[in-house]
């Protein structure tokens, strides 16, 4: 065979990117740090501080809070003036990295590496061996992540896009419905069609009961612990309420039978109802996914979606970016008709499904 001639341009260039790769996932320890520590806080909305300034506002050591404000100024995630020796977050990047209720805030996504970091063992044995890993096994930060990642964009869009993209579905739900919010997680995309619609009945469903009791506990603190019934039960089991309304949020390529969980949907819609299916923005040709957000899902794909779809028997296992000619074929299969694009984000197609 011969020799590969190797161009050592890009094998610097290449190199170099892995090593800013490296240094990404180091910010991202950094950023989880600032957020837990009230550091973004301390800095939001004040202008120029000293490192002993940003220290003292959020109750830290000095010395490690100047280290880590030069790792942020290295990051470009706030701003170094070297006249005054101050450091400062700007009103964009406070968006990010300080506001909570921001639909772009950040720090707690970081949850999701380090919670696939701790399961690496269970990540070796299912690549070897085939075995699913199911939500339940993960380690916790896991579903803290996964949620906290999702709920912004979903307060932002929900209830205020995505449920008037649908037809007909708003005024049903100000008539008042049941609606289902299969595999609700902790319960914030439930919460938030709830406290909209005070007229329509909501019920969540999941299989994890960690997520299930932090759901609950989010209904209370909302006060809306009457309204809201979280239970039990997986997308082939929950019991049939007539739904007017059946909502997959970022749900279903989760499954390890897509197909029987839309059939099941069908079975339990009442005449007239609507799905409401969200998922991972994808394209349906892998090179039309060779993005930044295509990186982010191929890769939690590898290790969340595809591991517990396997865990549950991986009758069809969609991945997180199975695109819209699988995801109508699977509705098309359960006996659905009707499969329109209603809107989208960056992160996320949403669905109009009905029989």
């Amino acid at each position: 065979m011969d020799t590969p001639v190797i161009d050592t341009a890009k094998v610097e260039a290449f190199a170099m990117r892995a090593v800013g790769d490296v240094a990404a996932a180091y910010t991202g320890v950094m950023v989880s740090l600032g957020s837990k520590l009230g550091l973004y806080r301390a800095m939001a909305g004040t202008g120029p501080l000293s490192a002993k300034e940003v220290a003292r506002r959020a109750g830290c050591a000095e010395r490690y809070v100047r280290e880590w404000l030069n790792a942020q100024a290295a990051a470009g995630y706030l701003g170094y003036h070297a006249v005054s020796d101050t450091y400062e977050l700007s009103p964009e990047q406070a968006m990010v990295l300080a506001d909570e209720d921001s639909p772009v805030y950040i720090p707690q996504a970081w949850n999701v590496p380090a919670a696939m970091w701790a399961d690496e063992p269970k990540a070796l044995d299912a690549f070897r061996s085939g075995r699913g890993v199911a939500w339940g096994e993960h380690d916790a930060r896991m579903a803290c992540g996964v949620a906290a990642f999702y709920r912004n964009g979903y307060r932002a869009s929900l209830v205020s896009q995505w449920l008037p993209a649908l037809d007909g579905v708003v005024a049903q739900l100000e008539a008042g419905i049941a609606v289902a919010d299969v595999g609700c997680g902790h319960g914030h995309s439930t919460l938030l069609m709830a406290q909209a619609f005070p007229n329509s009945r909501f019920f969540g469903y999941d299989t994890h009961a960690a997520s299930l009791a932090e759901a609950r506990r989010h209904a209370a603190a909302a006060g809306a612990a009457q309204r809201v019934d979280f239970s039990a039960a997986s997308a082939v089991s929950y019991p049939d309420q007539r739904y007017g309304l059946i909502c997959f949020f970022d749900t279903l390529h989760d499954l390890g039978d897509p197909v029987a969980a839309a059939r099941h949907a069908a079975e339990t819609l009442a005449p007239g109802g609507t799905v409401l299916l969200v998922e991972p923005f994808a394209n349906d040709r892998v090179e039309d996914n060779l993005s930044t957000v295509g990186q982010l899902f191929y890769a939690g794909s590898s290790l969340i979606c595809c591991a517990h779809a396997i865990s549950e028997g991986g009758t069809l296992v969609l991945g997180a970016q199975a695109g819209p000619k699988r995801l109508a074929d699977v509705f098309r299969k359960a006996g659905f008709t009707h499969f329109r694009r209603a809107a989208e984000t960056p992160f996320n197609l949403i669905y109009e499904v009905r029989r």
